[in-house]
């Protein structure tokens, strides 16, 4: 059987998806896009704490503020380690799992969009990628917003601009 349970040619039943009809025919029912933030936010403050108890011992902090001047270069180093941490998480959860502990947390998961599957570490790789790229190196609050905001509006799979280009969705578990 699929992640759906049953035999029968997966989680669409006989035949599959196969490009006919609805390809969310079969699976649970989306992910409420407030959820889907929250559980965002929880993974973001459990990472959060990983990186910053990896960085604080040697000193590497987002700025270093100094009574003459503000130092920023020390940013790069934890920007990176934070790229690093979310990216290899979030794909080895979802590789593993179809779920970062957020979702778990709140009975959601990640699912290809074309047959319902947990995704491969491919397809996590590119996923966590396009979410947190940006969000460690430039951009972080306005990247979230609009990557995992973009959810909120669109139709009719509530993607993410992560989820679009790893073509998966995130569906409810309970």
């Amino acid at each position: 059987g699929g992640p759906y349970g049953g035999g029968g040619g997966g989680p669409y039943g006989p035949g599959g998806a196969g490009g006919q009809g609805d390809p969310l025919a079969g699976m649970p029912p989306l992910a409420d896009s407030g959820r889907r933030t929250l559980a965002r936010i929880i993974d973001m403050i459990l990472v959060g704490i990983v990186v910053w108890l990896l960085t604080w011992p040697f000193g590497v902090s987002e700025y270093n503020v100094d009574t003459d001047r503000i130092n920023v270069g020390n940013s790069f180093w934890q920007s990176l380690v934070a790229a690093v941490l979310y990216i290899a998480y979030d794909t080895l959860m979802t590789a593993r799992m179809g779920q970062t502990l957020g979702k778990k947390w709140l009975k959601m998961r990640v699912a290809n969009l074309d047959n319902g599957a947990t995704p491969s570490t491919q397809t996590s790789l590119v996923r966590a990628a396009v979410l947190w790229l940006p969000f460690a190196f430039c951009c972080a609050c306005v990247w979230t917003v609009i990557a995992g905001g973009w959810s909120y509006f669109d139709r009719p799979y509530k993607q993410g601009l992560h989820d679009k280009a790893a073509k998966t969705v995130v569906v409810s578990t309970g």
